[in-house]
């Protein structure tokens, strides 16, 4: 059984939906209207969400991972650089992981890359940077132009680890962002910052990331896809950049619901992880995919996988195609040890609440893994030998 790292993803979801919106709302995005939205109700929430999160550091989590989503049920979090703020002064040992930024939406990299650098001092070198092009939803909610949110994604990328790891000031001529001085204050303790690239299997994000020797991160992705990207990272990594990957920089965002036995577990999710499937990532198809957002040779891929024309999957498929991780602390141990053995990847990304799941079955997830499944996974302590004795006599 191979070692895995285990990192606390919180999408802090708004689980009051009105009662009739699966019938009288055809998506959790973009358009439905932000009067189902009750501030007093997400005060409360915030503040609870803040408390797993705390938790999950209590407990021994790698890393605790906030990200960045924009008018929508499914994830409250516009600004993930004030979550993360909000956590440097509560997460006391993990890593902060904020995966990510969704760069094309911003027209002020360089804003982004102070932020994550006065985060990254304040938590005392503690910040995981994730970059993402962010969801095509998000390009409706923004009116950004999809078919040039590639180039505006690498060249943010660029400009942000030049802005943190060259000396100041110097200039930035490019196609889409102009400075006449990048002089950041401050500078951040790690250079650079980590940086992940979550993706759903594109060629472009996957060549990317292995140009890097970026940790590449599939999300509530079936196996088989996994397994696809997965391959297409070591290869392009072999093949055109020289080096073999390391299970470091394979992870894989993956819903995990554990209980006492597999039966218990089963209904936790029934009754509450699919809510995420059924209510947090129902989208339009139209805003799935605007017009030039995925290039042909994506779309052709997705196309031939059948990706885009699978019925809408009940638990059970979700199960068996791997999509999610059901059961008790053996079957979760046993699921994960697949990752870790045949796909050799080291990074679990999770998390406890869905939904609308009360605190108590949040805690008692949260602490089945911390206790229960994480030691499985942990680096073996190294035995030490004792030391031979030197025996010396001294004559009377």
């Amino acid at each position: 059984m191979g070692t895995l790292q285990f990192h606390y993803f919180h999408l802090m979801p708004w689980p009051h939906l009105p009662p009739d919106f699966d019938t009288a709302y055809d998506s959790a995005w973009v358009t439905l209207p932000n009067a189902n939205y009750d501030p007093e109700k997400g005060h409360a929430l915030y503040n609870r969400y803040f408390d797993e999160i705390e938790r999950a550091d209590k407990l021994g989590w790698d890393s605790v991972i906030v990200n960045e989503h924009h008018q929508n049920a499914y994830g409250t979090m516009p600004s993930p650089n004030i979550m993360a703020a909000v956590l440097t002064q509560r997460v006391k040992r993990a890593k902060i992981g904020i995966v990510g930024n969704a760069l094309p939406l911003h027209d002020d990299p360089l804003r982004v890359a102070e932020e994550l650098a006065m985060l990254d001092v304040i938590s005392g070198g503690r910040i995981i940077s994730g970059f993402v092009r962010g969801t095509g939803m998000e390009y409706f909610s923004y009116n950004i132009n999809p078919t040039i949110s590639r180039e505006r994604m690498n060249e943010a990328h660029d400009l942000i680890i030049a802005a943190w790891t060259r000396p100041g000031p110097f200039a930035w001529e490019g196609e889409h962002y102009n400075y006449k001085y990048v002089n950041i204050w401050p500078r951040p303790i790690q250079q650079p910052l980590p940086i992940w690239l979550p993706g759903t299997a594109s060629r472009e994000t996957i060549d990317f990331a292995a140009s890097h020797k970026y940790p590449y991160m599939t999300v509530f992705m079936p196996m088989e896809q996994r397994k696809m990207a997965y391959a297409m990272y070591r290869r392009i990594a072999e093949e055109k950049y020289g080096y073999e990957a390391a299970p470091e920089q394979l992870a894989f965002c993956t819903p995990v619901v554990v209980s006492e036995t597999d039966e218990d577990a089963r209904k936790i999710a029934d009754e509450y992880l699919m809510w995420l499937f059924d209510k947090g990532l129902k989208v339009k198809p139209e805003f799935n995919f605007p017009p030039g957002y995925i290039s042909e040779g994506s779309m052709r891929g997705m196309l031939m996988s059948g990706a885009l024309t699978r019925p809408k999957p009940d638990l059970q498929t979700l199960i068996d195609t791997g999509v999610v991780i059901v059961g008790s602390v053996d079957t979760v141990i046993e699921k994960l040890a697949y990752y870790t053995d045949e796909l050799h990847a080291g990074m679990l990304v999770t998390g406890g609440h869905v939904g609308a799941m009360p605190d108590e079955l949040v805690l008692k997830g949260q602490e089945l893994m911390a206790n229960e499944v994480m030691p499985h996974f942990r680096p073996k302590p190294t035995e030490k030998k004792p030391l031979p004795v030197e025996i010396t006599t001294t004559s009377a």
